[in-house]
């Protein structure tokens, strides 16, 4: 944006409504007036500083905040919004192709959405028809994500090229799920640090599914906001408890075995992708709220003011699984769910969790639909979800206090290089 000067101040005179009408009729809107500076920080656990300014008379018009200019590049090795940082606003969302619509159709939308993507990623508008609803914004950090669902390949006679990995989930014993918000041929996440970047994309993706595809469900979601804290910290979820502490990070040597698809695995088409897990946990709040802050830590086995464990130490100490206390009792319960998520304790299993919060009114009980959009990232299920859950669903202490309500498995493929789209060596190889 051009630097531009603020008009001139009138005279004293003028009063505050006369004041306003002349900015109104000069064109300042309140993005130049107002500026804030924030950074989005690592996966799944930090949101940088934000400092508010309001300009002065006499300065120039503040340019797009750094929350507004950040950018996620949609072209790479892996597809965006795995390892970017978690945004504030998302919406997840699966299609179902049409009837009569096979892999021919599925390839032009791929490459509808594809190129839809990459524009609004770079703060453009979309294609055709464009809402406008983001016209002012940046890209706000906004991703767009595709994934196939096991259905989408019978739909496209694709059986052969289906991955092994992507075969249904087993049943858990604390599963009540809605199979109408369950599973899809074709799987969409986006996420943004602004809601109406957000939003515009989620609509551009519904309208350009056109006739080739119908929304089987949607959820929306939400995150702190990047500077809404001091300091950067991992995330808190609905139960005020911070969510996120063992998550691996892309430092760690171990990280793309445990997250990526190799790049020689199988099928080949999904080299560097990922397998996201997606599930709607709601979060009985009523019953989580009238335990004591000592209870609810015990049920998770850390400490909720800082994230620490039971043991001691910081959030980033290790927990020291035998510790007792003077009666002889074990510090970290022994039902306590951060043990029980532990690798270490599963067989090494790990997943990389970048959920949504998701509040979705009061229910006609009078309680709040509110809980947590899971979404996980795994190089296998079998190896990263499944036997974490597995272990769950014998004795988590947490159980008692969230439904699983929804559930779907997804292969997102790698991302797509420059001048491909994604999904194009499944669908044209």
């Amino acid at each position: 944006m051009p630097d531009q000067s603020l008009p001139k101040a009138r005279t004293p005179e003028a009063t505050p409504g006369e004041r306003d009408a002349s900015l109104a009729h000069e064109g300042i809107s309140r993005r130049r007036l107002l500026g804030t500076a924030g950074a989005t920080g690592l996966v799944l656990g930090t949101a940088g500083a934000a400092v508010g300014y309001a300009a002065a008379p006499s300065e120039a018009a503040a340019p797009l905040t750094s929350l507004g200019t950040d950018r996620a590049m949609f072209h790479g090795k892996h597809q965006p919004g795995i390892t970017d940082g978690l945004q504030a606003r998302g919406h997840v969302l699966a299609f179902d192709l049409a009837a009569g619509a096979g892999r021919k159709e599925a390839a032009a939308l791929l490459r509808r959405w594809s190129e839809t993507a990459r524009r609004l990623m770079a703060g453009e508008p979309s294609p055709h028809d464009d809402t406008d609803v983001a016209r002012d914004a940046g890209p706000s950090s906004l991703t767009v994500t595709f994934g196939f669902g096991h259905s989408f390949f019978a739909r496209t006679g694709l059986e052969k090229q289906r991955p092994t990995a992507l075969d249904p989930l087993p049943e858990f014993s604390s599963d009540h799920l809605d199979k109408n918000r369950s599973n899809g041929d074709l799987w969409v996440q986006i996420g943004a640090n602004d809601a109406l970047v957000a939003f515009h994309a989620l609509r551009a993706i519904q309208k350009d599914a056109g006739r080739a595809a119908r929304v089987r469900w949607q959820m929306n979601g939400f995150n702190r906001s990047p500077g809404a804290t001091s300091h950067p910290m991992t995330a808190r979820n609905l139960m005020g408890q911070i969510d996120g502490t063992r998550n691996p990070k892309p430092g760690e040597a171990d990280f793309d075995q445990r997250i990526f698809v190799p790049e020689k695995g199988e099928p080949a088409w999904m080299a560097n992708g990922s397998y996201a897990v997606v599930r709607r946990i709601r979060m009985l709040l009523d019953d989580w709220e009238k335990l004591s802050a000592r209870a609810q830590e015990d049920v998770i086995g850390r400490r909720k003011s800082d994230g620490a464990a039971l043991s001691g130490g910081t959030e980033a100490t290790a927990m020291d699984l035998e510790k007792t206390d003077a009666k002889g009792n074990l510090v970290v319960p022994i039902n306590a769910h951060a043990r029980i998520t532990r690798p270490d304790q599963n067989g090494g299993a790990a997943m990389l969790r970048r959920p949504f919060s998701f509040h979705d009114g009061i229910d006609t009980d009078g309680v709040p639909d509110a809980g947590l959009l899971f979404i996980c990232w795994q190089a296998d299920p079998l190896r990263g979800f499944v036997p974490v859950q597995r272990k769950l669903d014998r004795g988590d202490a947490l159980s008692t206090f969230i439904r699983h309500e929804s559930s779907g498995l997804f292969a997102v493929p790698g991302g797509a290089a420059e001048g491909e789209y994604v999904g194009q060596r499944l669908l044209e190889g």
